[in-house]
């Protein structure tokens, strides 16, 4: 595997410069733009929730394009999709989008609300309605937008990622664990039905057992499983 690390992507005045790595098989049958979790407020591109995720896609063929986005403590929605936007403009190629937690919210919003060049999207047991998720006035939610949700209705559908489902959104494989004790199941079970009822390609893995951040979960089924989803959307492009 070759990697590039510390490539600045976007330089925002007054905030630091927003950086990607690069992990880079021989050659690359597609590449995978993966956003991190951490509640908006924590984490980083260089530590995936899988031990040696990035090495597992590489050996699988794909380029791996781990990126950074401004956290909640340095600016608020929309601040870290318009910096996932950029980043894709920024790789100029098709990409998948994988994403875990608030990387996964970060990854749907980013591909209902601009589907180009994104050919797919897997996300790990995303927050995808805010309004229904219990936010108070110190939560990840509020630290996100601000405000409480409930405080900003408007603000908190807008950055739901159900709120924008389409019939156009590109394919999209939810995997949850159903012991998950931050974000419920249920948020990805009414993504998928309303991602079904707009008639766009779904897929929903509930893993059994599973806790937030893969917590008791057979990981190298999950990775498995995305990988099997990934080369499924790539056959029938």
């Amino acid at each position: 595997m070759r990697s590039e690390h510390g490539v600045v992507y976007r330089e925002v005045l007054g905030f630091r410069p927003l950086e990607l790595d690069l992990h880079l098989p021989d050659d690359p049958v597609a590449t995978v733009v993966y956003l991190h979790g951490g509640g908006w407020r924590r984490g980083s591109r260089r530590h995936p929730v899988v031990p040696d995720f990035f090495e597992r896609l590489v050996a699988e063929g794909f380029a791996v394009t781990a990126v950074d986005y401004r956290l909640s403590g340095e600016a608020t929605f929309p601040a870290p999709l318009e910096d996932v936007l950029v980043a894709l403009d920024h790789l100029r190629r098709p990409v998948f989008l994988l994403g875990e937690s608030a990387g996964a919210h970060l990854a749907l919003l980013a591909a209902l609300s601009s589907a180009k060049g994104v050919l797919g999207v897997v996300a790990w047991f995303p927050p995808t309605d805010l309004l229904a998720m219990p936010g108070g006035p110190d939560s990840r939610e509020a630290g996100l937008l601000g405000s409480a949700p409930d405080e900003v209705p408007d603000l908190a559908r807008a950055a739901s990622p159900l709120t924008h489902v389409h019939a156009a959104a590109p394919p999209v494989l939810l995997m949850h664990g159903d012991a998950d004790d931050l974000v419920p199941l249920e948020q990805s079970i009414r993504m998928a039905d309303a991602l079904r009822t707009a008639g766009a390609p779904v897929e929903l893995e509930i893993v059994p057992g599973a806790r937030h951040m893969w917590i008791d979960a057979d990981t190298e089924s999950v990775v498995d499983r995305s990988v099997a989803f990934l080369r499924s959307v790539m056959r029938s492009a």
